[in-house]
């Protein structure tokens, strides 16, 4: 079905930035990079995937079993993404807020052209009605002349504008905190979006921006005509490896220090904090529950719980659940049933994302959920869409969100100076 081709690379970095840019001519585009960051559970440091032979779209609607099929039916790549709201096909939510981007709820292609880096090895996989062209475009990608990024581009972004005041912030924290003090969920993630009407961005070099100032493992540029994600994520959702599935939650932020003794006293610090360990902690038990569903018996374990790990704006605690994928089940069934990622709804789960409904204002669409891809033999990879920015060119919309766990030990204040904070790398891209 693929012909497959091995190039030796001599300058990956370089190789990359051609690789990315060339792609621009196609319709659809995935890059999934990480950044060079050493990565236990791994195949390749960068992917790309692009020119859809045939695809997937719907709203979320019975989707998983539509995904299912067409996973069962191909038997090739796919990648795609998996937004939010998919959450009301796994359970029984609604999503009924203002939405601005009009994405669809999932959207997966299967790429004629396939590439696959793995330290200066680059693998090339095409579909036998392109491959004659496998020679030619990398001869082609090796020869291109890279634009340079300018430092002052044709952008015409109209002013950020926050979607919930500071004091209507403040008030929603304290409604979560109501709920959490009798006993109605004992953890949730609230979010707030910040967007631009009206606005005109390059979506490569607004990507190339985001990525360089945070460089993390699950960077990803995505295309699909007029709909563009520009991902600086720093979290996995859900890895399958051959019958090992793996999720890594991320809770726990602090920020970083210029001065090398400071940075590694708030990394210490953020370890032993009671607070930032008790929200990872709960929704580690919250991950254990939801891969005990398809999980072998007695196969659910916490392979590394709370380890503090430094990017390079913050600091992040993150757990990595395990468990071993139960003879029978179909690989979609190990995302349904663990879908959305715990660590960007609360807990319990169904009863967090029905009061996030309430209080935050926006449908969250691509934001929180997942981007990846499966593999012929049906294993997968997606990260969790956060420090992301998404971008409607048909509408001139432009989107982010940011959100933090509120626990019965949160301050109001606080959780609104970390969203702040966290928001900081996309309004800096955007801004200048």
């Amino acid at each position: 079905m693929r012909t497959y081709s091995t190039f030796t690379l001599q300058d990956t970095a370089s190789f990359k930035k051609k690789l990315l840019q060339w792609a621009q001519q196609f319709r659809e585009v995935v890059f999934l990079d990480s950044n060079s960051y050493e990565q236990k559970h791994t195949s390749y440091d960068a992917v790309l995937a692009l020119d859809g032979l045939t695809s997937i779209k719907t709203d979320h609607h019975n989707a998983f079993e539509e995904l299912n099929e067409y996973q069962q039916i191909t038997r090739d790549w796919l990648f795609g993404y998996l937004s939010y709201d998919m959450k009301n096909d796994a359970e029984d939510l609604r999503s009924g807020n203002h939405d601005g981007l009009g994405f669809p709820d999932m959207f997966f292609f299967q790429p004629k052209k396939l590439f696959l880096l793995k330290g200066n090895e680059l693998e090339v996989q095409y579909l036998r009605m392109c491959d004659d062209e496998i020679v030619s475009d990398f001869e082609e990608i090796i020869s291109y002349e890279l634009r340079v990024t300018p430092t002052t581009d044709n952008q015409q972004l109209a002013t950020i504008n926050q979607r919930i005041s500071k004091e209507s912030y403040l008030d929603k924290v304290g409604q979560m905190l109501t709920h959490i003090h009798r006993g109605d969920i004992y953890e949730a993630n609230f979010c707030m979006e910040f967007y631009a009407e009206n606005a005109v961005i390059d979506p490569l070099i607004t990507y190339e921006k985001l990525n360089a100032i945070s460089e993390p493992p699950f960077a990803v540029y995505f295309k699909n005509h007029k709909h563009y994600l520009m991902s600086a994520s720093p979290e996995r959702y859900l890895r399958k490896e051959g019958s090992k599935i793996v999720t890594q939650p991320i809770k726990g932020t602090a920020r970083r220090s210029a001065n090398a003794d400071e940075d590694n006293a708030i990394k210490l610090a953020l370890a032993a904090n009671e607070k930032e360990r008790s929200e990872n902690i709960m929704i580690v038990d919250l991950v254990r529950n939801d891969l005990s569903r398809t999980a072998a018996r007695g196969s659910v374990a916490v392979e590394e719980l709370c380890g503090a790990y430094t990017f390079k704006q913050v600091h992040h605690l993150i757990s990595t659940v395990v468990s071993r994928f139960e003879e029978g089940s179909r690989p979609v069934d190990v995302i349904r049933t663990t879908y959305p990622m715990g660590s960007m709804t609360g807990a319990p789960k169904i009863s967090a994302m029905q009061i996030i409904e309430r209080l935050e204002e926006t449908r969250r669409g691509l934001y929180s959920g997942a981007v990846g891809y499966f593999s012929p033999d049906g294993d997968f990879d997606f990260n969790v869409v956060i420090r992301s920015i998404l971008y409607n060119a048909e509408k001139s919309y432009v989107s982010f969100s940011v959100g933090s766990a509120i626990t019965s030990k949160a301050s109001p204040e606080m959780e609104y100076e970390e969203c702040l904070l966290k928001a900081k790398a996309m309004r800096t891209v955007l801004e200048g």
